[in-house]
């Protein structure tokens, strides 16, 4: 007889970046996984779906609400906070889009993406097409194996200088890190993983030029959790992708997406299982872009100290990827995604409000007068001498006011609260849920969300925990 032509199991290159990456996942357990981190990931699961429920009714979300399941039709997954279904893979993208709806959600300090925003959504799809029900610890093993890939796959490309050099990074990371989630989820083999994370990578895109004014750019992390639940689900049917997808020198992704700034291939699997992502994940405390939260800081710290006095002049020094990221002349009116990252409006509404929320970002406080006679006063320096620290300081903010009568009063922000060395608490993440979701839906359905969230790990099965998080919301904005 002949012998059969047995299809591999394992990946095909073992000992390469991918391989290591692939059977390092599909070999991880809950035991292996120590308690804060299930407790972390846990806590941030909770705020990405505060963000989604706060984000499933804004105006935007709406419109995109709209046109999806219009191109997708109803189907079986649901759209968080809409009442409504879709096919699994609209969803992934509506949900994602949702939880980055207002820029609330978590983020990566060091390695820029949102990570509840690409797995969550990309898993929920995933439940909602395989024939039996998943527990909590399913899900959650899942989530944690993400969490660990994207940031490794953002530190092999250089961390936070993707931002600088325009891409999106979240969507460039985020991908492959879905498809990882959801494969092990869907319970592949080493090689059917390795092919769903070669479709992922393939797919890799996103443009920061989106920042300015663009809904889209709410949608981007979505394009990546559609992906990898995509990737995922070829994978498993038997359609193959492209092995050895991360270190290949020709057409691989290091090699594409790092061409001239020397990848670093060894940092995807540098400390897995030892030094966990998962705790450095940075939950937000303002509705700004990570890297505004410094000068968030600094204005409310300057706005105690203001007095009687007339401002004049704002002056802001940030380091290049908070600059790049954060600062162009801002024209009136700016939308609300051009104002959450904008440095000067962030400084400004602060000054003026003493907070930045879903409020300071409404259709009437874009365009008040009191908040651009401000934004015509700020001024923004890049210090170039900040991207020469360790890059815990990176994000440090430097700001001064100058009064009409000819006072000043300066202050630094050198790592705002929520970066890895003051990591926002476990029960401060539950407080910003309770506090979020008070605009949207009653206090009962809110605690109902948060214990079904908080007993996963012993939750049989998660159907109870997607039937809470379905139901139609209110409006946070109009």
């Amino acid at each position: 007889m002949g012998r059969m032509n047995i299809p591999p199991t394992g990946p095909s290159a073992p000992d390469g970046a991918t391989g290591l990456l692939v059977d390092w996942a599909l070999g991880l357990t809950w035991d292996e996984i120590p308690d804060p981190v299930r407790q972390r990931a846990l806590h941030v699961l909770l705020d990405g779906l505060g963000c989604a429920l706060v984000g499933a009714q804004l105006p935007w979300s709406r419109v995109a609400t709209e046109a999806v399941v219009a191109i997708e039709g109803r189907g079986t997954a649901a759209v968080i906070g809409t009442g409504l279904t879709t096919t699994p893979a609209g969803a992934a993208l509506l949900n994602s889009t949702f939880i980055q709806g207002f820029e609330l959600d978590d983020f990566h300090p060091l390695a820029p993406l949102h990570s509840a925003s690409v797995l969550l959504p990309a898993l929920l799809a995933t439940t909602a097409q395989m024939d039996r029900p998943v527990c909590g610890r399913e899900l959650l093993l899942a989530v944690i194996a993400g969490f660990e890939t994207g940031p490794r796959i953002g530190y092999a490309l250089g961390g936070t200088e993707m931002l600088s050099r325009g891409w999106h990074s979240g969507p460039i990371f985020g991908g492959i890190a879905a498809a990882l989630a959801c494969g092990i989820l869907r319970g592949l083999t080493g090689a059917e993983l390795e092919d769903a994370v070669g479709f992922a990578a393939t797919q890799s895109a996103g443009l920061m030029s989106a920042q300015y004014e663009a809904m889209g750019k709410r949608m981007q992390h979505g394009f990546a959790a559609r992906n990898g639940f995509y990737s995922a689900a070829l994978a498993h049917a038997g359609y193959t992708g492209i092995d050895q997808v991360l270190e290949r020198p020709y057409g691989g992704f290091l090699a594409v997406y790092g061409e001239g700034h020397h990848p670093d291939a060894e940092a995807i699997t540098r400390g897995l299982g030892q030094n966990w992502e998962t705790t450095v994940i940075m939950v937000k405390s303002w509705a700004v872009m990570g890297g505004l939260h410094g000068v968030v800081e600094a204005a409310r710290m300057l706005r105690q100290r203001i007095g009687s006095r007339t401002i004049d002049r704002i002056d802001i020094r940030v380091g290049d990827v908070v600059y790049h990221h954060g600062w162009w002349t801002p024209e009136r009116p700016l939308t609300a995604i051009g104002a959450q990252m904008n440095i000067g409006y962030a400084a400004a509404v602060t000054l003026l409000d003493g907070t930045a929320l879903p409020e300071q970002f409404s259709a009437d406080r874009l365009d008040a007068d009191d908040v651009w006679n401000l934004l015509q006063r700020t001024h923004v320096e890049l210090d170039r001498t900040i991207d020469e620290l360790p890059i815990t300081e990176r994000f440090q903010t430097h700001a001064t006011l100058k009064f009409s009568d000819g006072s000043t009063e300066s202050t630094s922000v050198i790592a705002p609260h929520g970066n890895p060395l003051d990591p926002v608490t476990n029960d401060e993440v539950v407080a910003k849920f309770h506090r979020l979701v008070s605009r949207v839906m009653p206090a009962h359905r809110a605690s109902e969300i948060h214990d079904e969230v908080l007993s996963l790990p012993d939750a049989g099965d998660i159907a109870p925990l997607v039937d809470l998080l379905a139901g139609a919301v209110g409006r946070a904005l109009d």
